[in-house]
Formats: structure tokens, sequence, C-alpha cells
């Protein structure tokens, strides 16, 4: 919200599409919260529910109270009443009828073939959902979101985390561990479930380029250069300078103005 602000001028988009909707649906109550009309989230399978959905507007209405909320959505008071309301009366109404009082649409489909119109979207946003889509994939994707985003003052915002997920769990791996795998290798570690694409910080500049995708901005974590000089990394990491390597996450914001 805050690259699209700073960028377009504009206080909140009108039409959105996150891509990586997941389990609880928090970016799109944050853009509802905020004033957007239009709310697309999409995704290869539909994983939330009206539970999940539930207990998303109850942690939003908790952080609204206790004062944080204000520090990451800057909150209409309007929609504010309108998300109180609909928690005090869920129990009235089905899932459906939940996500349509909230503006949100869920497209679950393949985001290469979007069913949305071309130049249609004020916003196009991703958080930690890139890592996980393989760049044969991610291209097309990537080409597809320049297509329904408005070729005005359109803006892409995505957020990747590049480290290896397993370490969020097992404390006893290095975020670079998944880096000492060949290719062959690593095809039988990775799996369905949670794929982990395994590019850098400068791969994806390269995707971003090659679809000459305006990045405006670009920021990233230098992480560990001394941690990945410890692993035994394969090619082509090996290859690849230690610091460039040993970044973990990045954020990119592109804006269209054809």
């Amino acid at each position: 919200m805050i690259a699209y602000q700073k960028y377009s001028k504009k206080s909140f988009p009108q039409t959105s599409l996150e891509i990586g909707t997941g389990w609880y649906p928090v970016v799109p109550i944050a853009f509802f919260l905020a004033g957007t009309t239009k709310i697309y989230s999409v995704d290869i399978t539909f994983l939330t529910s009206k539970q999940r959905v539930k207990t998303t507007i109850e942690k939003f209405l908790e952080s609204f109270e206790n004062g944080r909320l204000k520090e990451y959505v800057a909150v209409n008071d309007e929609r504010m009443r309108a998300l109180k309301e609909l928690f005090d009366n869920y129990d009235l109404y089905t899932l459906q009828e939940v996500l349509q009082k909230l503006n949100v649409t869920y497209l679950v489909e393949d985001a290469r073939k979007l069913s949305l119109q071309n130049d249609s979207i004020d916003l196009v946003n991703s958080n930690n959902t890139f890592e996980h889509i393989y760049p044969e994939i991610l291209i097309p994707i990537l080409k597809e979101f320049k297509r329904v985003l408005k070729k005005q003052q359109g803006v892409m915002s995505h957020a990747i985390d590049m480290s290896d997920h397993f370490a969020h769990f097992d404390k006893s791996i290095s975020i670079y561990n998944f880096l000492r795998f060949s290719t062959t290798q690593w095809k039988w570690i990775d799996n369905s479930i949670q794929p982990q694409n395994r590019l850098r910080f400068s791969d994806y500049q390269k995707i971003f380029s090659d679809l000459q995708l305006p990045v405006i901005a670009q920021t990233f974590r230098p992480g560990n250069s001394i941690e990945v000089a410890q692993i035994p990394l394969a090619k082509p990491f090996s290859d690849m300078n230690p610091e460039a390597v040993a970044i973990s996450h990045c954020y990119f914001v592109v804006v269209l103005n054809e």
C-alpha cells in the first residue's frame, strides 16, 4: 500500500490483485479497510474457510482496538464500522456473502491465464509467494500481470523471501542450506506442497528486465556472506559472488506509464 501511495499519488487502489491467497486473507482485508472497491486474490487452490476468514477479521479488530493497526493500514472509518458489523453478525452469512461484503473475489485459476480484462488493475502485489513459483511458470505469470495492470500508474509490489524455508522450521540448518544441492538433487528434495525455486536476487532482476517491466524501486536484505562461505555450494551458486548469494530477501516495485 505504501508503494502504491508513493508512486501513484493516490490514497488507495480502486482495484487490486494478490497472488497467493493462502489460508488467511490478511492482504484482502487490509485493502478493504483502506477503501479498495474490487479486491481480487488468485491461487490454484481454495485454502481459506469461513472460520479462517472470521479469525482474520478478529485479529484486525483486535489490532485496531490496541492501536497497532494504524502502523500498517490507513483505515477508512466507514469500512471499519462495516467490518465490526460483519463480525457481530457473522453467523448470519455464508462464506460467499462474507467475501462479497469484503469486496473480495477469489480467483481459483491459473495465474498465467487470468479471467480479468486488459488494463483493469491498479495494484498487483505478492508477499513471499514468488519464491514458490518455478521460473518457467513465473515468467508467463508476470506477463499476465503486465496485461491486466493499468498502463497509466499501474503498480506492482513484490516481496520475496529467498531463504531456505526448511530452515524456518529446522533451526539446525542455515537459510542457505538448500544451495548445497545440485539441480538434480534438489528435484528429489523439493516438494509440491511448498516448492522453492532457489532463484537469487540477480535472477529476479533479469526476469523483470527481460520482460521490460520498469523497476522503479528495489531493496534487499544483505544476508550473511560469511555463513554462505561455510557451505559447499553447488553450481550455479558456487560460481556467484558470495555476497550476491547471501541476499536473503528482496523487494521490487514496478510502475507502468506507457
